[in-house]
């Protein structure tokens, strides 16, 4: 097996909270993102971009969210504000992954949702190959209209994922997957 092949069967989505520093280089994020950007893309909409979250733009985030979820829950504690305000600043880096749905009559919004997707699933192999721990999550932030107002999306504009990398500080344990018998069929 080549190693292209092992790395993809060793990718492991690690938690947050153990992505530490160092982060990539300027070098690195432009070779991630440029990876990343390769996916399959229906009429060349480019259907996605990037927002780069790091240093001290990962506390202002923080903020944000301190603000907007203590503007819902009036009554948090303040561990649950100081959840909000580092769920940004624990990765060295974090890419806001937008889908943006281009009006076409040829090409459904499916798709372009869909290479959003695949946009997200590349930053997260190009930062395994790249030798650094990388995690696909949304949560209330990526729904939340005061965040993405915020982090500069228009108001067709989503968050498809917010992609944490860093320095693996732990190396998590594989969940079980599935058995191909469960999840293949032939026609």
């Amino acid at each position: 097996m080549n190693d292209s092949l092992s790395r993809l069967q060793q990718r492991r989505s690690v938690p947050a909270r153990w992505l530490g520093e160092p982060g990539p280089s300027q070098s690195d994020i432009d070779t991630l993102l440029t990876i990343a950007a390769r996916v399959p893309d229906h009429g060349k909409l480019v259907p996605w971009r990037f927002v780069v979250i790091e240093g001290e733009a990962r506390h202002r985030v923080g903020e944000i969210l301190v603000k907007a979820f203590q503007a819902d829950q009036p009554d948090a504690d303040a561990e649950k504000l100081a959840a909000e305000r580092n769920r940004f600043a624990q990765a060295p880096l974090v890419v806001a992954v937008v889908s943006r749905v281009v009006p076409h009559v040829k090409i459904p919004d499916w798709e372009q949702v869909l290479s959003a997707g695949a946009v997200c699933m590349n930053l997260l192999n190009a930062a395994t190959a790249s030798g650094f721990g990388a995690v696909w999550l949304t949560g209330w932030a990526a729904y939340d209209r005061r965040v993405l107002d915020a982090l500069g999306l228009a108001p067709e504009e989503r968050i498809a994922g917010y992609i944490h990398i860093g320095t693996t500080k732990e190396n998590p344990t594989d969940r079980p997957r599935p058995a191909l018998a469960d999840i293949v069929t032939r026609f």
